[in-house]
């Protein structure tokens, strides 16, 4: 036991207020021997005024002077030279010998090392020493050479605890954890040595790097049964290897417990709560230090422990009052403090402060760099990060570009316009060998994926040497997620042959490509295989199937799935609420997220939209209305997305001012939000005050995008606006450098059929680049039916038909088309067709919200509990807007009768009108009327509605599958213009 030391990797240095100093054991001092030495020989050699005499140099001195400069060769020569003609004491060599050896590992030159290994097996004298031989093990091991510390120890004849411990700690500082372990059942096994205070941190250590939790339980009872836990080196290890296990409720236990307990302590304690995720103990405790606790004052260690917390979480409030402790604590100095800061500012959006510390900093190194770089990359600044990138090129002799500065630039490189970037980065990163490390070369894949380039992707992956599943991933996920579903399928079987087994990433990629290509056949088994596996339980894998079942539109097997899930995370909760959302089942959403706010989860930003989206297909303004307070109160709405689907829930639901107003809260608009409030204004008919705000966003200087002339130029169609809206269009190209699309050629199409103008629409379709759709040729048959077209509604409906055999809607245009001219022979005609195809006309179909629940009515249904009481109300309503000149259009009736009063009858239970009575039935005085409408309003409907909103003195809004229609003093918004 006389001969135990620590070794210098078992443990971090000890803080001031350590009672024990190690200092002295290993550090050599000018004129003195090495502690240890005295130890193994029990006594001291003194000083003799030899060492200090002019005829003999001291040569500890001249070698520890060579080795704090780096010269450790110049040492090396001085050190053979002196062997040889044996100047110095036998003591004072030794003493060189060891402070070149401990040189050595500090800067890395196991070549020197190796030198000195030599001399000393050479020598008579020390070629067994105890000392010189831990040392030269602990070298190797510092310097990356493990096996070679094995090889000494093997050679050596005797063996004392200090060369096992040397040796375990060796295995531990390279993570070589098993060796590590191996070597202390060996100790315990082989000889008499017990371990102490020394193996125990070391061994310990090994148990944290493998996650061996109950192997580092058993390490814990020997360490309580010899008495160690005293030691605050051994509480420590514990503390740090607890907290990598996961079992902080342990690594709590051994804080508590410690009888003493240093700086490193509570940083160890800080960790784990961090590395644990349980960011408020990380704060409590620093608060107790900055208090006084124990008299400590925090270090280095402990602010770079939790600044990386506060970035994860997006703290940046706590992040600067910790920057603000560095200040007056002087360590904001220190570049690893430097360097957190700036992580921290940067993760969480404050790249401003983040470039203010890198710009003061004048000992930047590449962590610095790459730091900074990764901020603005994050941010989507291109030219930002590859300024910087140059810059830091530009710096060579300072510091150099590594790997981890190209995966911070490539982040950057998302869209295809930055793919001529991405390759000169590629050559950067091939000509300074970079892609051999597999981390870059995956990343180059998925990048030239993310970039449109799927060929060069595959080309990078293709001069991967050796392809992990990591790099089968990367490629298989490029294809997958950048349009090439069947591409990966096939690289996946191409995986499976070269014996690789897919892992988790790779079961998500395979979900993915079956999604987009809606094989639900494959998926199952893919579920199946899951199943086997045992791995549906993984989030990740979980959310993965959750998805891949909702794109192919099996909403059931997907809640199926939710609903068994045990654990539910707020992604799985907002996929299957986007799902119902996205699928048009607008009230399972809105139930599902009641369930999730019952179940006190707090939805994200993602999570809110969809929720938004729901409210607006159904309209439902008082649901909107306390989902945007609850948005409020959780501080969404300064997402600028969340803003964008305030302002469209609004605008859906019939209250474009409100619409509005969202509109000018946002602090930030940008084009999104200036495209949801131009297409709103639009959609309720008010084409003037669109096109004002498109005018307005462009003074701004906002760039307008192919959405805003969506909105633009629909917002012309729905009043009337031709010439403005074929001046827009025309300007697309020539003023901002926009091709139209389908979309918008469909727009303008849409915009002279309303207008009359058939022949014009039917050129334009005849003259677009683009072959037209079915959505298309359908609005100008629309059209005809409304201008009473018959020759040319004949021509578009064989098109239609062509191009959609089995959809009831374009038989059902067709047939109101023969109606409309009274041609029934044909009306029969297209209706018998339907009806051997087995299709069938969508009923008309309105619903109401009243009191924040909706109420459905169908045309002509009669079975509602309330059925009388509508009945009566519209009787009431018929007598009073009859006396302002109403009368019924049967005009509007596409049924073969000959009675008038039949015709009437049906026109009394259009969904609208119960809809409208029903209103009237259960809601307040003066309160507004907003209706949903599956079909396009009709002229009876219409001119009823504007009556009725003066008899009963209240507005009535009027939302069909076209646009808005607001009832108020026996007037429409619409102009009559629809």
């Amino acid at each position: 036991m006389a001969f135990v030391a620590p070794p210098l990797s078992c443990h971090p240095l000890p803080t001031p207020n350590t009672k024990h100093s190690l200092h002295s054991i290993f550090t050599p001092k000018p004129n003195a021997s090495l502690s240890f030495c005295a130890t193994q020989t029990h006594q001291r050699e003194p000083l003799t005024s030899t060492h200090n005499s002019l005829s003999q140099p001291n040569l500890l001195q001249e070698i520890n002077n060579l080795c704090d400069s780096g010269n450790l060769s110049e040492a090396l020569t001085l050190l053979q030279a002196d062997s040889r003609n044996a100047i110095s004491s036998l003591q004072q060599k030794k003493d060189a010998m060891g402070a070149l050896l401990q040189a050595c590992g500090r800067h890395k030159d196991v070549e020197t090392g190796r030198k000195v290994h030599d001399l000393v097996s050479a020598s008579t004298q020390f070629s067994n020493d105890f000392v010189l031989n831990t040392r030269i093990i602990t070298m190797y091991s510092v310097c990356g050479s493990p096996s070679d510390s094995r090889l000494v120890f093997n050679g050596l004849q005797r063996k004392n605890l200090f060369q096992w411990n040397a040796l375990v700690s060796g295995y531990a500082r390279n993570e070589l954890y098993g060796d590590a372990i191996d070597v202390f059942i060996e100790l315990i096994s082989v000889t008499v040595f017990k371990p102490d205070n020394f193996t125990f941190p070391c061994l310990i250590k090994a148990c944290g790097g493998l996650l061996d939790v109950g192997l580092g339980q058993v390490i814990h009872g020997m360490a309580v049964k010899m008495g160690l836990m005293s030691d605050v080196f051994v509480g420590n290890a514990l503390i740090a290897m607890y907290g990598k296990c996961g079992s902080i409720e342990d690594a709590v236990r051994v804080f508590d417990l410690m009888p003493e307990r240093n700086l490193v302590s509570w940083n160890s304690m800080i960790c784990g709560y961090s590395e644990n995720g349980f960011s408020q103990q990380c704060y409590s405790l620093l608060r107790k230090i900055l208090e006084g606790e124990e008299s400590l004052v925090p270090d280095v260690a402990t602010l770079v422990t939790i600044l990386p917390l506060c970035a994860g979480k997006g703290e940046v409030n706590i992040g600067m009052v910790i920057h603000g402790v560095a200040v007056k604590l002087g360590l904001n100095q220190e570049l690893m403090v430097n360097n957190a800061l700036m992580d921290m500012y940067s993760k969480c959006g404050y790249l401003a402060e983040a470039q203010v510390l890198f710009d003061k900093n004048d000992k930047k190194n590449v962590v610095s760099w790459n730091s900074i770089i990764g901020g603005y990359s994050r941010e989507g600044d291109v030219w930002g990060t590859f300024d910087l990138f140059q810059k830091m090129q530009m710096e060579e002799e300072k510091v150099k570009v590594n790997e981890v500065t190209v995966l911070n630039v490539l982040p950057a490189c998302l869209e295809e316009s930055e793919l001529l970037s991405l390759k000169k980065l590629h050559g950067y990163s091939f000509r300074h060998g970079f892609l051999y490390d597999e981390l870059v070369a995956n990343a180059f894949v998925s990048a030239y994926a993310k970039c449109g380039s799927l060929t060069s992707a595959e080309r990078v992956f293709h001069g991967i040497e050796t392809k992990t599943v990591s790099s089968w991933n990367a490629v298989i996920g490029g294809y997958a997620q950048n349009g090439d579903p069947k591409k990966a399928l096939d690289l996946y079987l191409q995986m499976k042959y070269s014996g690789l087994d897919p892992d988790w990433f790779s079961i998500g990629s395979l979900l993915l490509a079956c999604a987009h290509l809606k094989l639900l056949q494959h998926g199952r088994q893919i579920h199946g295989f899951v199943l086997r596996d045992g791995s549906e339980t993984d989030s990740f894998i979980g959310i993965s199937l959750l998805s891949f079942y909702i794109q192919c539109g099996k909403l059931s097997s997907a809640r199926v799935l939710f609903d068994r899930m045990e654990a539910k995370s707020r992604v799985s909760w907002n996929a299957m609420i986007t799902g119902y959302t996205q699928s048009g089942l607008a009230d399972e959403a809105l139930n599902l997220f009641r369930q999730m706010l019952s179940d006190e989860t707090l939805p994200c930003e993602i999570g809110t939209m969809s929720v938004f989206e729901a409210c607006s297909q159904l309209s439902s303004l008082r649901l909107g209305k306390e989902l945007h307070c609850f948005a409020l109160k959780a501080r969404l709405t300064e997402d600028l997305f969340v803003g964008c689907s305030l302002i469209d829930m609004y605008a859906k639901s019939g209250c474009i001012e409100e619409s509005h107003r969202v509109f000018d809260w946002l602090v930030k608009k940008d084009v999104p939000s200036w495209n949801v409030i131009i297409a709103g204004y639009g959609v309720h008919g008010h084409g003037s005050k669109a096109l004002e705000l498109f005018g307005e966003m462009v003074s701004l200087g906002q760039k307008p995008d192919g959405f805003t002339f969506i909105g633009v130029l629909t917002a012309c169609s729905h009043a009337g606006l031709v010439k403005e809206g074929l001046k827009y269009f025309n300007q697309m190209q020539s003023l901002y450098g926009i091709d139209p699309k389908l979309e918008h050629y469909a727009c303008v199409v849409d915009m002279l059929g309303r207008a009359g103008q058939l022949e014009e629409a039917l050129n334009l379709i005849h003259e677009m680049p683009e072959e037209p759709d079915t959505r298309m040729w359908s609005s100008l048959l629309s059209s005809c039916r409304l201008h009473n077209n018959l020759d040319m509604g004949q021509k578009i409906s064989e098109k239609l038909i062509e191009l959609e055999p089995e959809k009831a809607e374009s038989y059902v245009l067709l047939s109101n088309l023969y109606a409309a001219s009274g041609k029934w022979d044909d009306v029969r005609r297209v209706r018998q067709r339907m009806k051997e195809m087995g299709l069938q006309k969508d009923a008309g179909h309105s619903w109401i919200d009243v009191g924040g629940q909706v109420y459905s009515f169908v045309a002509g249904d009669t079975s509602l509990p309330e059925s009388g009481e509508i009945k009566k109300m519209w009787s009431r309503l018929e007598e009073k807007i009859s006396k302002f000149g109403y009368r019924p259009n049967t005009g509007s009736v596409l049924h073969e009768l000959e009675e008038e009063e039949e015709k009437i009858e049906i026109l009394r239970r259009h969904s609208e009108k119960l809809a409208i009575s029903f209103g009237l039935l259960k809601m307040s005085k003066g309160a507004t009327l907003r209706i949903c409408k599956n079909l396009r309003i009709c002229v009876d409907c219409h001119n009823a509605a504007k009556l009725i909103s003066k008899v009963v003195e209240r507005e009535i809004v009027v939302r069909d599958n076209k646009r808005f229609h607001h009832f108020k003093h026996g007037l429409c918004s619409c102009g009559d213009y629809w």
